[in-house]
């Protein structure tokens, strides 16, 4: 049995998420340390799909909704080492991204993103890979000096841009 399929992300639309690769059940706690070391109070649930032993999707987080749906996630996903971290609402990637990155587990990041998100992945017959992802929908054209003003706005609105 060997496959190519595609799994969506399940979440609110608005809801940003993480995903990621790693390489030990400690991602687990570290990733946990990272999040509420680097965003004091963050909202978010983090699943991590054992790869051996009992096979397990490991979870913590500081929301039981939020938790409850990165297992759900990471379950339909169920590619060895990953993880899923679900942000709660007003959290976004930008402000944890680095802090994970940083962890010595962390292999590597998908995508993080509130985007409509489907991960493409491999099947075998020992078990499943994720190949990469399908984030948000293809452009629509090239911004113009509106868009470009508009950009420059929102990221000083939002305050991510001085």
């Amino acid at each position: 049995m060997h496959q190519l399929l595609t799994v969506s992300i399940s979440k609110p639309e608005t809801t940003n998420f993480i995903l990621g690769q790693s390489h030990f059940i400690k991602s687990v706690e570290d990733i946990h340390e990272a999040m509420v070391g680097t965003v004091p109070g963050i909202k978010f649930g983090l699943a991590f799909c054992e790869a051996s032993g009992k096979r397990l999707v490991r979870h913590s987080g500081t929301d039981a909704e939020l938790t409850e749906l990165a297992c759900k996630n990471a379950l339909s996903i169920a590619a060895g080492h990953s993880f899923i971290v679900v942000l709660g609402d007003g959290y976004f990637p930008v402000n944890v991204l680095n802090a994970i990155k940083a962890v010595p587990e962390v292999c590597r990041i998908f995508c993080a993103t509130a985007n409509p998100t489907e991960v493409v992945i491999a099947e075998t017959g020992q078990g499943r890979a994720i190949l990469g992802v399908v984030d948000g929908f293809p452009p629509l054209g090239i911004e113009n000096d509106e868009d470009v003003q508009w950009r420059k706005e929102l990221l000083r609105k939002i305050g991510y841009k001085a």
